[in-house]
């Protein structure tokens, strides 16, 4: 089993089970990597299985990113709105192919 991150809980449930787990707490620069990692991972889980629990599992990554980097998630959501209202969401579906010089 390569090394992944896991839930802060897991480890603890792991020997609730009286099962042994190894792992160890990650460094600074590691973290930074592999919450990224975790993001990716949850959302091809998502893509594989659309679910409640898999959305739920990539808002709590999301979440930890934003408090990582210093960020509060309603201000993120307070600039989405705002780009939303400027140059729309991505609800309707368009693609561009490419964009010509105008006369």
């Amino acid at each position: 089993m390569l090394p992944k991150l896991v839930r802060d809980n897991i480890c603890c449930l792991i020997k609730k089970n009286g099962q042994i787990p190894d792992y160890y707490i990650a460094s600074t620069e590691e973290y930074d990597t592999i919450l990224l990692d975790k993001m990716i991972e949850e959302l091809e889980e998502f893509r594989d299985n659309p679910s409640i629990e898999e959305a739920a599992d990539m808002y709590e990554v999301w979440v930890t990113i934003l408090d990582r980097w210093g960020m509060i998630p309603l201000d993120v959501i307070s600039y989405a709105n705002k780009k939303k209202k400027e140059k729309g969401g991505f609800f309707d579906g368009y693609v561009l192919k490419s964009v010509k010089a105008g006369d």
